[in-house]
């Protein structure tokens, strides 16, 4: 008598390919790969799962596909980024919407100790820190590892254009707190007025 073997459906589906899909935001081969049985928090060599190779991606759909399938949005990849993390670089608000059911934890860092809103503020996505002011209860004040919160990023590596005023405008409407200072004890106010940035002297002062 012959024994056949069955084998684990999810054995089926060769390693690293639901992030390989994810990251060409393809929704369709990501929902094939999960019909086969993929594991949803799969990981590739850098430790990057599916969903925050989807949000780099910029696939809304495909976030939404994986978020609803039950992936984790919290799991950190080796740069210490994951699919919240990711939209503080990204700026992409229709990601954000996706990873939101998620229920991210938002006091998570990234490689430079900073949440999600202080590369937003630094480069100058200001729909993105909008939102994550308004939809999240993101720390105004977090102080990252470089000793800066939103605020100081936003005036010491912004353009000083109008998106980062604007960017400014808002972080200090949430309550943002104008007298921290970074490590050598400068403020926002006084590096944007030693960088020429008036407008935003004008907002802070």
């Amino acid at each position: 008598m012959v024994v056949v073997a069955c084998a684990d459906e999810s054995e089926q589906v060769p390693a690293g390919k639901l992030v390989e899909a994810a990251a060409r935001g393809n929704a369709a081969a990501v929902s094939a790969l999960l019909a086969r049985g993929a594991d949803v928090d799969e990981r590739d060599d850098g430790g990057r799962t599916a969903v925050t190779a989807a949000a780099y991606a910029g696939s809304a759909a495909t976030v939404r596909l994986l978020v609803g399938a039950g992936a984790d949005v919290d799991i950190l990849d080796g740069t210490r980024s994951n699919a919240f993390l990711a939209l503080g670089e990204t700026g992409d608000v229709s990601v954000l919407e996706e990873v939101l059911p998620g229920e991210p934890d938002v006091t998570l860092t990234n490689r430079f100790g900073g949440t999600a809103l202080i590369p937003a503020a630094e480069r100058g996505h200001v729909s993105m820190v909008r939102a994550l002011l308004e939809k999240t209860d993101v720390d105004v004040d977090h102080v990252n590892d470089l000793g800066w919160t939103a605020l100081l990023e936003a005036v010491v590596l912004g353009s000083g254009g109008p998106e980062h005023q604007e960017i400014v405008r808002l972080l200090i409407e949430a309550g943002a707190d104008r007298s921290i200072a970074d490590n050598a004890g400068v403020t926002a106010l006084e590096h944007a007025r030693a960088n020429g940035y008036t407008a935003i002297a004008a907002i802070l002062d």
